[in-house]
């Protein structure tokens, strides 16, 4: 496992022309930061989006109104929209909501590449659906399932050296399964746990491993009212072969989602909540993707919904040596959608 500096390329990556790699590197770092600092006043301004075009009464100051807007607006269900919004940063929360990921661009490199970054562009859409199980209140069992369908724009493919494809098509989907502990038992902490599985749904085989997996996943952290934090980590092995590719090897690995949120006035966000990936499976140097990321967001009503927006960015400290991402930006919108199943499966 090899640590990338910021600035320079390892010495060892023979065709690099260090100065130039530099200036790409410091290029790179400028656009993000710059993507970073433009998405507090987008959020801002797609929260005045929201309100009525057709309005002609006279409005005060356009902050104040929405602070009040904020107040005022209470689900029945999950509260005012900062009460959703720290709903959402717990990944075993009990708000329905259907969570799109727009990471674009992506910035690929490794010893495979002595040109400029490849990049990639990808959708992750993950529906959040957690169905009550038994109980209300804080004694409520919930089993929570967010599925991950990678809808995959373009990501360069290494064919040589400095030869590339770039692949588009659907990705394998992830499906976790987690039954949280009720809050009357786990109190401020955050504690679920259960299987996920991989399905090979990819419809490249440079974009899947065509197998299926499983294997388990926990959730273990802690809340209260200005702050959510903890990690989310799962393993996968081979249970199966689709048939499709025999020379990929069998699948062992396993990743991490990180996670902290600070709750700030006005339905306002700002943390991290990059994942770490581990290849068993990948040559020495290649196993580790470990990336670190800021970003922030605010929660909006737009129409009869809530909706929570995010952008930040995301750098990896630790990439594989040969080819892989190093940096991206996030931009992520999550419309809170009504509950389909409201009532437990097995009684109150």
């Amino acid at each position: 496992m090899k640590m990338k500096l910021l600035f320079s390329y390892p010495a060892h990556c023979l065709g690099r022309d260090t100065p130039r790699s530099r200036r790409r590197t410091f290029s790179l770092v400028c656009l993000v930061c710059g993507a970073l600092l433009f998405s507090i006043p987008l959020s801002g301004a797609l929260g005045l989006l929201a309100t009525p075009a057709w309005s002609h009464e006279v409005q005060p100051h356009p902050h104040a109104e929405d602070s009040k807007a904020e107040d005022e607006y209470k689900d029945p269900q999950h509260g005012t929209l900062g009460q959703i919004g720290a709903k959402l940063a717990n990944p075993l929360g009990d708000v329905w909501a259907l969570s799109m990921s727009f990471n674009m661009p992506q910035f690929y490199d490794g010893d495979a590449n002595t040109g400029d970054p490849q990049l990639g562009a990808t959708l992750l859409f993950q529906p959040i659906l957690p169905i009550p199980i038994y109980g209300t209140g804080d004694a409520e069992w919930r089993m929570i399932t967010r599925p991950i369908v990678p809808l995959i724009f373009s990501e360069p493919v290494p064919k040589g050296f400095d030869e590339f494809d770039d692949t588009g098509g659907i990705g394998d989907i992830q499906l976790p399964l987690l039954l949280s502990l009720p809050a009357r038992y786990a109190g401020n902490f955050i504690l679920g746990a259960g299987p996920v599985g991989l399905f090979p749904t990819a419809t490249d085989d440079d974009l899947g491993k065509d197998q299926w997996a499983l294997g388990p996943a926990v959730v273990f952290g802690y809340k209260n009212k200005f702050v959510t934090a903890g990690v989310f980590p799962n393993y996968f092995w081979k249970i199966g072969s689709s048939g499709q590719d025999k020379d990929t090897p069998d699948i062992s690995q396993g990743s991490m989602l990180y996670f902290l949120t600070f709750n700030l006035p006005d339905a306002w966000q700002v943390g991290m909540h990059p994942t770490i990936t581990y290849n068993d499976k990948a040559s020495s140097g290649n196993k580790w993707n470990v990336p670190v990321g800021l970003y922030a967001g605010k929660t909006i009503k737009i129409g009869k919904f809530p909706v929570n927006i995010k952008a930040g960015l995301e750098y990896s400290v630790v990439s594989p040596d040969d080819f892989g991402q190093v940096a991206q930006f996030r931009f992520e919108i999550t419309p809170v959608v009504p509950s389909l199943i409201k009532d437990p499966i097995f009684g109150k």
